[in-house]
């Protein structure tokens, strides 16, 4: 064999080795794609195996729309995806009650407002679907708020309910910055504008127009949780006052109808205990991959404490 045919040799043997591991590499990334998909579509199977049966059936539903953490316009509790969960619910044909489960400190009354006007609003259109509110650890302020558009209130004898009232925040640095030998300059157009400045000292004709503001947002407060709650309430002086009590201890202020989770409710009063979740995401991946990594944490935990 000539150096010229030992070189079309080593060359042709050069680029079939490539294409073989080019070959290789291709299947080999098949494979994985396959694999992931597999996994994929294992988990959505487990993750809505439950939901996906109610579509084949013709039994009735407990539609659960969810509450979770401060009711603002940028959080996952914000009016706009609450109310759309809100509307799927009242919609579903399947649908015997609507749960709402609250687990909220509270937030912007506003907020809170749109919830509950949508609520009496899909109350008067579907009268035949009753709606109950299911307080978790806490439905204080803006979460009560939201709950009294109920027709009852169920909650844990240990939750943390109420707070009827209205408060805004703030701090003085007038005192700080003057020992800091710091000039605030302030330009405005407008008397007010700059009421409530932190680094100026505070006026009392300003305390007074903000503690107007509150207390009407406050009365707003008291007469939508009136609307709601009738005369269910129990007179006490301290009702509307911004304090919390026991779900147990709200069971006697009529602040609560009954102690009972979400699912007790379903079952029991409901009638309905399949239960399927209408509330909106912001974000599905980020959603399923918070399920999946909940499942495998679950699993982790039940493996370590030995849980079978």
């Amino acid at each position: 064999m000539t150096p010229e045919d030992n070189d079309k040799f080593a060359s042709a043997f050069a680029v079939e080795a490539l294409r073989e591991q080019r070959l290789a590499r291709r299947w080999n990334n098949l494979f994985k794609a396959l694999f992931l998909l597999y996994l994929l579509a294992i988990a959505l199977v487990s993750m809505q195996k439950i939901s996906l049966g109610w579509l084949f059936s013709d039994e009735k539903i407990t539609a659960l729309v969810d509450i979770q953490g401060v009711i603002a316009s940028t959080t996952e509790s914000s009016a706009d995806l609450i109310v759309t969960g809100l509307r799927a619910a009242f919609e579903e044909e399947k649908t015997a009650g609507v749960i709402i489960r609250i687990n909220s400190p509270g937030g912007s009354p506003v907020q809170s407002g749109y919830i509950n006007d949508e609520i009496h609003r899909l109350k008067q259109k579907h009268p035949d679907i009753p709606v109950y509110a299911v307080i978790q650890d806490v439905g204080a302020s803006g979460g009560y708020y939201v709950a009294v558009a109920a027709d009852e209130i169920y909650a844990d004898k240990s939750s943390i309910v109420g707070s009827i009232g209205v408060r805004m925040d703030g701090f003085g640095f007038v005192e700080s910055i003057e020992k800091l030998g710091i000039e605030r300059r302030l330009l405005t157009s407008g008397d007010n504008k700059g009421f409530l400045d932190p680094f100026l000292p505070l006026k009392q004709e300003d305390v007074q127009h903000v503690s107007g503001v509150l207390s009407e947002i406050h009365e707003q407060f008291i007469n939508t949780v009136k609307k709601g709650r009738g005369d269910r309430l129990v007179e006490s002086p301290d009702l509307f006052s911004g304090y919390v009590w026991s779900g147990e201890r709200c069971l006697e202020l009529g602040l609560v109808d009954a102690l009972g989770s979400a699912s007790f409710v379903a079952r029991e009063i409901v009638g309905a205990k399949q239960i399927i979740d209408f509330t909106p995401r912001r974000n599905v991946l980020d959603q399923f991959a918070r399920r999946i990594g909940a499942t495998i944490s679950d699993k982790f935990l039940n493996a370590s404490l030995g849980v079978h």
